[in-house]
């Protein structure tokens, strides 16, 4: 099966002043963290991982990041 892209949504949490993270397309995904920009790496690790333990499946070719700033958590 070749790779496929993943989408996830980042949501402003103006409380705690991060961006939440969950998938419906990667089961068990939460992250956070102050910016976009650091939720890259994370997001890098935890997605393959989450999908070999859910899917079997382990290759990403794409991780889409779609922040909703007008939700807060």
């Amino acid at each position: 099966m070749p790779p496929k892209g993943v989408g996830v949504q980042a949501t402003w949490d103006d409380d705690a002043k991060v961006w939440v993270v969950e998938s419906d397309d990667v089961p068990g995904l939460v992250a956070e963290a102050a910016s976009l920009d650091a939720l890259a790496p994370t997001l890098d690790a935890l997605i393959p991982e989450l999908l070999f333990d859910n899917r079997g499946e382990s290759q990403v070719s794409d991780i889409q990041t779609i922040p909703n700033p007008e939700a807060t958590t």
